[in-house]
């Protein structure tokens, strides 16, 4: 029986998103950006299409062109949202129908009825910054301060979240899991997407670093999600990085918390032979994402790709015959804009399978589409949403 292999390139987009503008996005591009400060050489990725599904998305293929061994295109957002979970939720066939909720660009940006709720509950001695914030620099800003008296750091962004920053070893990891979870509880009414555990270590300014015990606390899918129709099938169902919290923890199988973009790799690479029939792995490569997007580095993401894509015979390898991987993005985050948001984009898809034949599946008007055609593929569904390519049949 076929198996699936789903990697998500996170904020890997191709710029091209119709309603950029709305977001404030026109013009964006990550893979185009990168492009123009370095030149990228990922000729793995390239010969699954990559620069032709850049070149279908906005008509400029900024990468040199290589011999075509397997299926591409190009998948648009149908949500309203930029954000992780609405990108990852769409591309297992559950589109948001709704808009999050925000917060506004206010200091303090959170309503007092939330602050004085998360400070009593969690018996706190307050909270510090309360703003829309890089996560990097709102540590530096009050790493110090955090420290002396205990307060987190609580801050937000773009996306429809609230992040709350501690100390490991002077606060305690497992508290600020527990301040998190009231939290989450506070702002259900508020409609807002997620809570992010940020712990972080380092003793003064210029030393904190924030590490892998990040942890999300993530609203429940409204709808069956491609992992949770796998795993009511009883398939083997395999999650890598922060897929578990994504999808607070509905269908997502196996779940494997690693850190950093090698430990991703790694981790796959372990588990693809073990992977039941019929089963499907997914992975998060979130250091695109975190590292090198959210901190407008564009040399580093590119960096990061080539070693990704040098990686790629690897997985290629362990396919066995009927086995699909594909490789694609939740969102952008183009390390050359303006601000430290992620961007409104279109983002690649690319897939291979021994033997199939390459080509085109075309623009795909919804990410829901890459979950409808994997779950086709595995015998199962169909999801809610979306509209399946044949692997096998591309378009041209």
């Amino acid at each position: 029986m076929a198996r699936a292999f789903l990697l998500i390139l996170d904020s890997f987009g191709v710029g091209g998103a119709p309603d950029a503008a709305s977001f404030g996005d026109e013009g964006a591009n990550t893979l185009s950006h990168i492009c123009d400060h370095m030149r990228l050489r990922v000729p793995h990725m390239a010969s699954l299409g990559l620069g032709l599904a850049a070149q279908l998305s906005t008509g400029r293929n900024p990468l040199a062109e290589h011999p075509l061994i397997g299926q591409y295109g190009v998948a648009r957002e149908v949500s309203r949202g930029k954000d992780t979970i609405t990108g990852h939720w769409e591309i297992a066939g559950v589109p948001l129908s709704h808009e999050w909720g925000y917060f506004p660009h206010a200091v303090p940006a959170f309503p007092q009825s939330l602050i004085d709720g998360i400070v009593s509950r969690a018996k706190l001695p307050g909270l510090l910054a309360m703003c829309h914030a890089s996560g990097t620099e709102v540590i530096e800003d009050y790493g110090e301060e955090h420290i002396r008296t205990g307060k987190p750091i609580a801050y937000t962004s773009a996306d429809s979240v609230l992040q709350i920053a501690a100390h490991e070893a002077h606060f305690g990891l497992d508290r600020l899991y527990e301040v998190c979870r009231v939290t989450r509880e506070l702002t259900y009414p508020m409609n807002i997407g997620r809570i992010i555990a940020r712990p972080f270590v380092g003793e003064r300014r210029g030393d904190f670093h924030r590490t892998g015990h990040r942890k999300d606390f993530a609203v429940t899918p409204p709808a069956p999600t491609l992992l949770e129709t796998l795993s009511k099938a009883g398939r083997d169902v395999v999650a890598v990085g922060k897929i578990g919290d994504i999808y607070a923890h509905v269908g997502t199988g196996r779940e494997i918390k690693v850190a950093g973009n090698r430990a991703f790799l790694d981790t796959t690479l372990a588990n693809m032979d073990g992977l039941g029939e019929g089963g499907f792995l997914m992975t998060n490569f979130v250091d695109f994402d975190t590292e090198f997007g959210h901190r407008r580095d564009a040399v580093g993401y590119g960096r990061a790709l080539e070693a990704f894509d040098a990686e790629l015979p690897r997985i290629f390898a362990k396919l066995r015959k009927g086995d699909l991987l594909v490789l694609t993005a939740d969102h952008g985050n183009d390390p050359t804009w303006k601000g430290t948001d992620h961007t409104r984009e279109q983002i690649p898809v690319m897939s291979y399978m021994r033997g199939m034949t390459p080509g085109c599946f075309g623009l795909r008007t919804s990410f829901a589409d890459i979950g409808q055609t994997i779950a086709r593929h595995l015998g199962v569904g169909p999801l809610g949403a979306g509209t399946a390519w044949d692997p096998a049949t591309p378009a041209d």
